[in-house]
């Protein structure tokens, strides 16, 4: 028997990085069923795979999320959820893109590579309870965010190269890579997909520890770790704005003195 809802409004996010070759039918379909359902939200489409967020009345979203299931390419898909007293979102987006989320790195393709070892939430925050990793290596968080973001909230002593947008990051790599030697690195975003393509490009660098993302991120991480060594919110793209350890939207926001990523 399934728990009542703590709110009406049920909200998802979801990415899977999976080949698909016909993103502009798969854009009509979905977006089709989306309005029919009254859902409001972005939906991104591409080469290397789907991008969502979504609100509505509960069962209409889970009903959404089994459409795009009956595809066995999204049998994999895993929704992150949380809950609102009204819907974030303004309008339905459903959009084809190059990238689902943009690093202007061609070689980076995660849904052609190997997935990158990710390390579950409650692993990090044992390790950073212990202050090293199980084979007693050092560890660092490393914030792939943008720096309006990573000024909402991050874990204590994160690396943070107040990057501006996500397509910094591989330059970014390059004129810190000593810092990262000899550490065993977890990368770390919103939900997950930034993380993907950073560790994939991470472990192509010749680091001399190994490199893990943070499964399902920081929102998986306040799901299953609560907010241990974490301070602050985290920024989430949609009216809600920040979300604190309880996946609820924060009610002690500390913005960023600029609100130039308004217009982003």
């Amino acid at each position: 028997m399934q728990a009542s809802a703590p709110a009406p409004v049920l909200n998802i996010s979801a990415y899977l990085f999976v080949g698909l070759d016909d993103a502009p039918a798969l854009r009509e379909r979905l977006h089709e069923r989306a309005l029919a359902l009254q859902l409001k939200g972005t939906v991104l489409i591409a080469e290397e795979g789907i991008n969502l967020f979504l609100a509505g009345p509960p069962d209409e979203v889970r009903a959404w999320v089994a459409t795009l299931r009956e595809d066995a390419r999204f049998a994999a898909l895993e929704p992150k959820e949380s809950w609102s007293t009204a819907v974030p979102f303004k309008k339905l987006l459903v959009k084809v893109k190059p990238e689902i989320i943009r690093m202007n790195f061609p070689a980076i393709r995660p849904d052609q590579a190997e997935r990158a070892p990710a390390v579950l939430p409650t692993t990090l925050a044992r390790w950073l309870d212990q202050g090293h990793d199980d084979d007693g290596r050092p560890v660092v968080t490393l914030d792939t965010r943008n720096a309006f973001e990573v000024d909402y909230g991050t874990f204590d002593g994160a690396i943070d190269w107040r990057i501006s947008k996500f397509s910094e990051f591989p330059d970014a790599v390059q004129q810190h890579l000593e810092e990262l030697k000899g550490k065993t690195v977890v990368s770390f975003c919103t939900g997950g997909i930034r993380c993907e393509k950073a560790a994939i490009y991470l472990q192509q660098q010749g680091l001399d520890g190994p490199v893990y993302q943070l499964e399902g991120g920081i929102l998986k991480y306040f799901e299953q770790a609560g907010g241990a060594h974490y301070h602050g919110s985290c920024f989430v793209f949609d009216q809600r704005e920040a979300l604190d350890a309880g996946l609820e939207p924060s009610s002690t926001i500390q913005r960023p003195a600029s609100e130039a990523h308004r217009a982003k």
